[in-house]
């Protein structure tokens, strides 16, 4: 039988974070579950570092490692969507975790009860390199999800976000830093059910990433995106209206 879930971590050099990534999967509970719940992809970017030595010391039986050189982050997880066999993908990169033991049990709860969602989805808490919690997103998942919802940007954290792999599609990776904010909304367009697990966290996610580094050239890529699915004057009009709140915001506080 094919696994439940795909769980794809995309690495490169990765030893100061990938091991949190690795226990985190190796500690999910998935006692008493009918079938084979999850298999692990690394798709590792030919590291030169001790990565590969890392994920050597922690054997896994659902776990495949594969190390070549790749095009970049978004060609590598296209890499691992190819190779996935679980009817559910999720991509969780070196230095994300699950936030407690039970998520993928949670996830297989809710798609045995929606009869096949197309989309499973749940809320993110931001961490540092310690595992240290900084704090929930500044955007914060909505109980109910649809392809509207991305209007307002990435509302749900790409990590949080389980799609039902027959709509997926690969990363269009004309994209530097924001293919996975389009992926997702073309995964909404194709999805007929979307389900939120609940307020409970079900991604740690390592603050420090690659948007994160490249903050304005990942907004000017998603504005780009935002025009092309939403429309240039809804897309103007919104973001004159967050710009209109940062300054209303900005100058009470001044005054305070």
């Amino acid at each position: 039988m094919n696994p439940l879930i795909s769980i794809i971590t995309v690495c490169y050099n990765a030893e100061a974070t990938i091991e949190p990534t690795l226990r985190s999967v190796d500690a999910q509970d998935t006692a008493g579950l009918d079938m084979p719940v999850y298999e692990h992809i690394v798709i590792d970017g030919a590291s030169s570092d001790t990565t590969l030595d890392i994920l050597a010391a922690h054997p896994n039986p659902c776990r495949t490692v594969f190390s070549e050189p790749d095009g970049g982050l978004y060609h590598a997880m296209n890499k691992g969507l190819a190779k996935a066999r679980g009817e559910y993908v999720v991509f969780l990169n070196a230095g994300d975790r699950f936030h407690g033991t039970d998520v993928l049990r949670r996830i297989s709860r809710a798609v045995a009860g929606s009869s096949g969602p197309g989309i499973v989805y749940g809320q993110t808490v931001l961490v540092d390199n310690d595992g240290r919690e900084l704090g929930p997103r500044h955007l914060r998942a909505p109980e109910h999800l649809s392809l509207a919802s991305f209007k307002d940007g990435m509302l749900v954290c790409h990590q949080a976000f389980i799609v039902l792999n027959k709509i997926t599609e690969p990363f269009n990776t004309e994209f530097r830093y924001s293919a996975d904010y389009e992926w997702c909304i073309r995964c909404l367009q194709h999805s007929r059910r979307n389900v939120y697990l609940g307020d409970t966290p079900i991604i740690d996610y390592l603050s420090e990433g690659l948007t994160t580094r490249n903050r304005f050239a990942s907004l000017k890529e998603r504005f780009k995106i935002m025009c092309y699915y939403y429309g240039t004057v809804s897309t103007v009009a919104r973001h004159a209206g967050f710009v209109l709140r940062l300054l209303r915001a900005k100058k009470g506080q001044s005054r305070n």
